[in-house]
């Protein structure tokens, strides 16, 4: 089969396509045929050598794909060849075939495509994890979400929507502005121009925001502190601006706040199942109906890898860029 590979730690120019040997399914694994795959801002780093798989996964690059059930392991349960999947992944997704636990494996909603499906797993996933799992985000609360045009970014937002939550998102790019306002948030903020916590104080007045997830990390991180509402909880998801900041540590205590990180792609089997479990049942159904929809950017064929890179590296991104396979 083909996959790609990082020929060196470096550029989008380091990705390469090889043939390597097709996987074979082990227990209760499943080997699927992939037609899309989606990229990550991990798959940046990991390409910079920045992000190394976890231990026994794949090096190929790739954390979800969609496809069709090829081949079953012996002790496989709830899946059969055939049926029509998205997946989470540790990696392995840039190829034309992925083995993976069951477990890890949701049914493709009827009407979606497989270019669809294959935005949804990691994307919505991790904006679960954050909004219902970390921050416990109850009906009419205020968030804040940092690059609500990203894939996970344009998940949260509708999340937080469907919730009964009153959103405001932001973005670097004024351009971006108007799909965060497609996606339903109240108020679109663009930082490079704008004061996203004097707006923030401005329509919370006074009060702040009960939720913020946060994928800038330090360069916002002292204003974050400042939007952050008694009770607030500040979910950590990425670092786009760094890693290392300064926080009142007075305010958090005397303010009752919540600093936490999340982190997917390295969690225990047991629990990453019990994600998708919890996400399969909960709101896989909202997908299905249409109140959930994956935000794509572009389709690019497979061998088109590396423009995928430069255009997420270039912060070009409206959503999720995808790649197809079939």
């Amino acid at each position: 089969m083909r996959a790609v590979f990082v020929a060196a730690p470096g550029g989008p120019e380091k990705l390469e396509i090889r043939n390597v040997p097709d996987p074979r399914p082990a227990r209760q694994h499943v080997v699927i045929d992939v037609h899309a795959t989606a990229l990550n801002r991990a798959d940046l780093l990991q390409r910079r050598g920045l992000y190394p798989p976890p231990e026994g996964a794949s090096e190929i690059l790739g954390l979800e794909c969609a496809g069709v059930v090829s081949e079953l392991g012996p002790e496989v349960e709830t899946l059969k060849v055939g049926d029509r999947v998205m997946a989470l992944l540790a990696g392995g997704g840039y190829a034309e075939r992925v083995v993976v636990h069951e477990n890890l494996v949701m049914p493709v909603p009827d009407g979606l495509t497989f270019e669809e499906a294959a935005a949804i797993p990691e994307a919505f996933l991790t904006a679960h994890e954050a909004l219902v799992t970390a921050a416990e985000l109850a009906p009419g609360e205020r968030v804040l979400i940092h690059a609500g045009a990203s894939g996970v970014g344009s998940a949260a937002i509708q999340l937080s929507r469907e919730l009964g939550a009153f959103v405001i998102a932001t973005s670097r790019s004024a351009g971006k502005l108007t799909l965060l306002r497609e996606l339903g948030v109240h108020h679109a903020v663009c930082t490079s121009q704008e004061d996203f916590v004097e707006l923030v104080r401005t329509v919370s007045r006074g009060r702040g925001v009960d939720v913020l997830v946060d994928f800038v990390g330090a360069a916002y991180a002292e204003r974050n502190q400042r939007c952050l509402a008694a009770g607030g909880r500040w979910i950590v998801v990425g670092l786009l601006g760094g890693a290392r900041a300064t926080i009142d540590l007075g305010a958090l205590l005397s303010r009752r706040q919540t600093l936490r990180g999340i982190v997917m792609r390295t969690r225990s089997l047991p629990e990453k199942a019990a994600i998708v479990r919890a996400f399969r049942r909960d709101f896989l159904p909202w997908i299905a109906e249409g109140r959930l929809r994956p935000r794509i950017d572009v389709v690019l064929p497979f061998e088109s890898v590396r423009e995928g890179h430069e255009r997420m590296e270039a912060n070009l991104n409206l959503g999720k860029i995808v790649l197809k396979l079939r």
